[in-house]
């Protein structure tokens, strides 16, 4: 066995050889693939083998798209059938509001190049007689992908890995990692069969290995804890049975009936295809428990749960009413295995908190689907230094040190039982809520807030009347909610609002190093002493790692505020680059100090009434003028008895402060700013209205518009770059060049329905971009969204259209900020 390798992959399963697979393909020369048993031997081997292409997740939808085509391929460059019937996938609706959600989908698919068809109940009847669609709406068919055999799939990619010079070794057990300051050093155990079950022998190994990337599957737990993290993927049983053949399904065929596509009856929550002239039921039920969250029992293998068919009756009696010949039919199989889950149902992709050179490839629930397209998007991470499509969504780093096993089980239970509920884009799942609350969370809840949840905080959404049933509110088009957040638009643009904030991301970076490194580390000028600057860290590839509000309290002291969904990803980010320089700069002190301020964002025309009411100063009439304190500028204030950091800039493009508090003293400065604007009628707003207003302003998001698959430059902010310094990615940023530009649209769409920035854009028939923002503009009267052109086509006045509900309606390309272009308001004088 080798001692040393460029690469160490963990776990032999359909991820690990694909990740494998990828890195020599890729042109690392020096891979090893270790597998505590044999290959396949965990999830993969009791997979159902679907290849589903449905997916609301950019990313998520090109890495499924990447597999598809790519096991097509494997015969080809290794002589071995790895079983994939192309028979399609019908996914039927029962309901108007399920197509709704077919429909939505469908403009996501356009944007990553997956093909599909409509399909109406008498077609789908007419082409497949045995299938009784009379009670549907209709269904969406791709016809390009199927069902693969998991085995044969692993294994043709473990010879394709093989033949580009990978080393595959089984009965290998990881007990430790080490890094040693340059590489992992990784102890070895050899496992032996022993009475059926696999143990140690005592023969010990040592390997060292300059990247290391854990594929472990069911044992991510184990994983967890050798390496000192928390991983949040634990299994969840997943049941499937398989029929006697169906005497009339063998007539079918054998009368020349094409194969059933799969079929997916995402209303009755099961997928089935066909299996040997029989039947193959998997449903997705209610209350199937999670497994082995403290690790899996040694006697574990290739093995299976008791099946519980009581659990999943009432998805049986609705297979039988959608294909009624299965009535009659006896089991022949029964499977009920673990598969593992994340809280949100999306893999973890990339680089662990840190860690240095370790790789996660953790919690897949359709880890078949998946494995192809993730070995090929994280081997570009890990040779190129980034993907070609942005990876964040599936970063390890979205779930915080603030996770527990508990948390993990709860929602990753809700997740399994997720998957074929409607998907509405306004979903807030409730499992293990509320878990972070700022002081202020009662309060609000008692004034009507209807909560979502960012990064396990609570943040009110809208406001309501109290009783309002928000899961009754959601809707693919404008729901329940709609009217609610237009009234808090409409607000702040002429009145004041207020908004908590407390989920953004705060830290503090000091020392005598911190303004070189700050510096170097973003892309703008950094701030005067008191003054504020919007800047951007880039990735080594040129591209937006993270959006920086930072705030200069001295020469050598800095206040960051970023994303509330991404702490641990900046927090890591920062610490991982700071070590880096730490040689060039000096000494360097970083703090995520996230939970120890409260934010508030105060916002409109009549703010300065507002807080005028409660300042503490000399002069409080002329304390919040633009001559005391300016646009971009940050002070310290006094608003009762509560010290604030006050940040004169405002997301929604209107005169405002964000006030940054201790978060003890929030109840007390909410109930003081809530008296203070009874007078002027101040509004609570949520994020939801707040999210329309910034796509007034055209304010960019992140994980919308901004990400690391788009420079800045592309992202159209160019006023946010200091071309005359040196910094983090800058020559890689120039060396893209514009490849598409980000621009600001207004869409005469349906009347009862906004985009939700996953829809296309075309310009004469042809898929042009795609929306990355959607809503509704109060100041417009319309529909509004923000998005991705050709530079050509990304100016002023270019009239595109925006796929929504399966048709086409106009758009028109506006000049940047197209409310208050000139910022007139923002800068509003008192």
């Amino acid at each position: 066995m080798k001692t040393h390798v460029k690469a160490l992959v963990v776990g032999g399963g359909a991820v690990g050889t694909s990740v494998a697979y990828h890195l020599a393909r890729a042109g690392w020369a020096d891979v090893m693939l270790l597998e505590r048993d044999e290959l396949t031997s965990g999830s993969t081997w009791h997979a159902a083998g679907l290849l589903p292409l449905f997916n609301m997740s950019f990313a998520t939808t090109h890495i499924h798209q990447y597999s598809v085509e790519f096991y097509k391929t494997l015969e080809a460059e290794t002589g071995l059938n790895a079983g994939f019937s192309v028979v399609g996938n019908l996914r039927m609706a029962q309901t108007k509001a399920r197509m709704d959600e077919y429909m939505l989908y469908a403009t996501t698919a356009e944007t990553c190049g997956v093909p599909y068809e409509w399909m109406t109940p008498a077609q789908m009847n007419e082409r497949w007689p045995l299938l009784r669609t009379d009670d549907l709406e209709g269904a969406i068919f791709h016809p390009t992908d199927g069902y693969i055999n998991p085995a044969d799939v692993t294994m043709a990619m473990a010879k394709g890995a093989r033949q580009r010079g990978v080393v595959i070794a089984r009965k290998w057990q990881v007990d430790g990692y080490e890094w040693t300051g340059s590489e992992w050093r990784v102890t070895l155990t050899k496992m032996v069969e022993k009475g059926g079950n696999l143990v140690p022998s005592g023969e010990q190994q040592i390997i060292t290995a300059e990247h290391v990337v854990t594929a472990t599957g069911n044992h991510a737990q184990r994983t967890a804890q050798l390496l000192g993290l928390k991983i949040p993927a634990i299994p969840v049983e997943h049941q499937f049975i398989v029929t006697e053949p169906d005497p009339a399904l063998v007539a079918y065929r054998k009368n020349g009936g094409p194969e059933h596509p799969v079929l997916r009856d995402a209303d009755a929550k099961w997928y089935v295809r066909e299996e040997r002239g029989g039947w193959l039921l998997g449903p997705y039920e209610r209350n199937a428990p999670a497994r082995f969250q403290y690790g899996v029992p040694d006697h574990f293998r290739a093995d299976l749960f008791p099946l519980d068919l009581e659990r999943i009756e009432a998805e049986y009696m609705s297979m039988i009413h959608r294909l009624p010949t299965s009535e009659e039919v006896g089991l022949k199989d029964d499977f009920n295995g673990p598969i593992c889950y994340t809280p949100d149902g999306n893999p973890l992709v990339g680089p662990a908190p840190g860690l240095r050179n370790m790789w996660l490839a953790e919690g897949f629930s359709f880890g078949i689907t998946a494995a192809g397209g993730t070995g090929f998007y994280l081997a570009q991470m890990m040779v190129e230094g980034e993907a070609e499509i942005d990876m964040a969504s599936l970063d390890p780093k979205r779930f915080g040190a603030w996770m527990t096993t508990d948390y993990a089980v709860a929602k990753n239970e809700e997740a399994y039982e997720h998957v074929f509920i409607l998907h509405h884009p306004d979903e807030e799942r409730p499992a293990a809520r509320p878990l972070r609350t700022s002081p202020a969370y009662d309060r609000q809840a008692a004034l009507g807030a209807q909560f979502g949840q960012v990064n396990g905080w609570e943040r009110p959404n809208y406001y309501a009347p109290i009783g309002f049933d928000d899961h009754a509110a959601r809707s693919f088009r404008r729901g329940g909610w709609w009217q609610y957040a237009v009234d808090e638009a409409k607000a702040i643009r002429t009145g004041v609002g207020l908004i908590d904030a407390t989920a953004f991301t705060k830290h503090v970076v000091k020392g005598p190093g911190a303004t070189a490194f700050l510096d170097w580390f973003t892309c703008n000028k950094l701030p005067k002493v008191g003054r504020i600057n919007l800047t951007y860290a880039l990735t080594a590839a040129g591209t937006t790692r993270t959006e920086y509000t930072i705030v200069r309290r001295g020469i050598d002291e800095y206040y960051l505020v970023s994303a509330g969904a991404w702490t641990a990803y900046d927090s890591d980010h920062l610490r991982k680059a700071a070590e880096d320089k730490a040689g060039a700069f000096g000494y360097i002190e970083i703090h995520d100090v996230t939970t120890q301020y409260g934010v508030f964002a105060i916002a409109g025309p009549k703010t300065r009434d507002v807080l005028g009411a409660v300042i503490r100063d000399a002069d409080p009439q002329t304390v919040l003028s633009n001559t005391r304190f300016p646009w971009l500028s940050s002070r310290k204030i006094e608003l009762g008895m509560c010290p604030v950091d006050a940040i004169r800039v405002a997301y929604t493009g209107e005169l405002g402060w964000e006030l940054h508090h201790p978060i003890e003293m929030q109840n007390y400065l909410f109930d003081l700013l809530m008296a203070a604007g009874e007078a002027d009628d101040l509004k609570l707003v949520g994020a939801r209205a707040q999210n329309w207003l910034r796509q007034e302003k055209s304010y960019r998001a992140f994980g919308a518009e901004l990400g690391r698959d788009a420079t800045p430059q592309e992202a159209d902010l160019s006023r946010f770059i200091d071309l005359d310094k040196e910094f983090h990615g800058k020559q890689a940023m120039l060396d893209k060049g514009i490849r598409s530009k980000c621009c600001t649209l207004l869409i005469d769409g349906p009347p009862d329905t906004d985009p939700w920035g996953r829809e296309a854009l075309y310009l004469s028939g042809e898929k042009i971009g795609r929306l990355t923002s959607g809503g509704y503009s109060v100041a417009f009267g319309k529909s509004i969204g923000m998005g991705y052109l050709p530079p050509a086509l990304a100016v002023d006045g270019t009239k595109v259209e925006v796929k929504m509900l399966n048709r086409l309606w106009p758009a028109t390309v506006t000049c940047d900020s197209p409310y208050d272009p000139k910022n007139q308001s923002i800068r509003m004088d008192g």
